[in-house]
C-alpha cells in the first residue's frame, strides 16, 4: 500500500487511554512521504465529526460529511493499524493544515 502525505485513511486507534480519539476513523497522514515510504510508522491526526470550533480543529467535507481534523491529537502509529485508503485532501484543506501545524506547533 502506497502512502503519502495529507491521505485520508481509515484507521484503528484502539486500545486507546484516558482522552485519546479511540475506534476505527479516518486520519489524515501528515508524516512526510520520505518517511511513509522508508518506516514502519506513520504521523496521523484524527479526524472526527463530533467537534467545536478549536484553533488546532482543522473543518473538512469528506464522504460528504462536515468533519474535523483534530491536530492537537497527533500520534505516530504502526500501518498495520490502516484498514484502507480513503482519499486525499484538496489543495485548499491542504492549504489550511500547513498553516495550522505552523501556527501550533513553530510559532
Amino acid at each position: 500500500m502506497e502512502l503519502s502525505q495529507y491521505q485520508i485513511v481509515l484507521v484503528n486507534l484502539d486500545p486507546t487511554i484516558g482522552s485519546e480519539i479511540k475506534k476505527t476513523r479516518p486520519c489524515v497522514i501528515i508524516s512526510p512521504n520520505e518517511m511513509n515510504k522508508y518506516l514502519q510508522t506513520i504521523v496521523v491526526a484524527p479526524m472526527t465529526t463530533k467537534s467545536k470550533k478549536y484553533p488546532t480543529r482543522i473543518e473538512v467535507k469528506h464522504d460528504r460529511k462536515i468533519g474535523w481534523i483534530v491536530i492537537d491529537q497527533i500520534r505516530t502509529i504502526d500501518k498495520q493499524r490502516i484498514i484502507k485508503i480513503l482519499g486525499r485532501l484538496s489543495k485548499p484543506e491542504v492549504k489550511e493544515i500547513k498553516s495550522i501545524m505552523k501556527e501550533t506547533f513553530i510559532d
